[in-house]
């Protein structure tokens, strides 16, 4: 959790203008577009059983809800921005474990999924493609658009790591252990052709981890900093070719130096500044 102040107090250090907004507060039905009502109504009056308590990984609080609630509002806002400004991020979020029905893997609400719908219901965008480059694959995501043909699923991720029985999503790139900078940036730039390709969103939204990195304790993908900033790039550059915006959510990272997985967001971060004066 310590990374999440260690990135905000890092901003300053970057050279760009950034704006630093407060993270809303998404309401009942705003979650229910993704969730199922019963389930947020747990998460908000600490019903939860203990059984999916040990799923998500850390116990209920009134703090942990209202944080979970206030992750997706910031994803909610990022794409909001990102669609008058042409890109944007949200410190946090990038929970993409979140069922239905239920949390797993330290995710409580599906902040992408969510934003996805409500940019649809509030006939801002009508295609939507979430490009999932955490290490792990966005299972939640994939179960909860399944049947979804306007929001497009892409997930880049370790085959051999959590979750260990994966969700299909619309296009999952599973790569080994070991795999490289080489290799992970050749599979990237055939998945972003088929993104495009298949779905032609007006909105990207991006999880933009930091837990593919060779320092990272549960990474195994084994890229380093330039391969991280060479994937950050051809993902804006991407877009920014076809004028579309991107909403960026930092997704994991659990570095055994923290200061290294801060300094990747902190990478993501000052690459997409540079993105966005572009658009402007």
């Amino acid at each position: 959790m310590a990374k999440y102040r260690l990135l905000r107090d890092g901003l300053v250090s970057l050279d760009a203008e950034i704006m630093e907004t407060q993270a809303i507060r998404v309401s009942d039905g705003e979650l229910a577009l993704a969730h199922c009502p019963n389930y947020v109504a747990q998460v908000a009056s600490g019903e939860l059983s203990a059984e999916m308590l040990r799923a998500i990984g850390f116990p209920w609080s009134s703090a942990m809800a209202e944080r979970a609630r206030r992750s997706v509002g910031a994803t909610v806002s990022a794409c909001r921005s990102a669609l008058r400004d042409g890109v944007s991020a949200n410190l946090a979020g990038g929970t993409h474990h979140a069922f239905h029905a239920r949390g797993e893997g330290f995710c409580v609400f599906n902040d992408a999924a969510v934003a996805a719908r409500l940019m649809q219901a509030e006939g801002r965008v009508t295609r939507v493609a979430i490009i999932d480059l955490d290490v792990h694959q966005g299972n939640g995501t994939a179960a909860i658009l399944a049947r979804d043909e306007s929001v497009f699923t892409c997930s880049v991720h370790g085959e051999n790591n959590f979750p260990f029985t994966k969700t299909v999503s619309d296009l999952d790139v599973a790569l080994p252990d070991g795999t490289g900078d080489s290799a992970y940036l050749d599979a990237l730039h055939e998945a972003l052709h088929a993104v495009f390709e298949r779905s032609a969103p007006q909105l990207v939204i991006y999880l933009a981890g930091a837990d593919p990195h060779e320092g990272d304790r549960l990474g195994r993908l084994k890229l380093t900093f330039d391969g991280l900033k060479r994937r950050d790039r051809m993902v804006f550059d991407t877009c920014w070719q076809r004028r579309i915006p991107v909403a960026v959510a930092m997704a994991g990272g659990y570095g055994r130096v923290i200061e290294d997985t801060v300094a990747i967001h902190l990478q993501t971060m000052a690459l997409a500044a540079q993105y966005q004066s572009r658009y402007v």
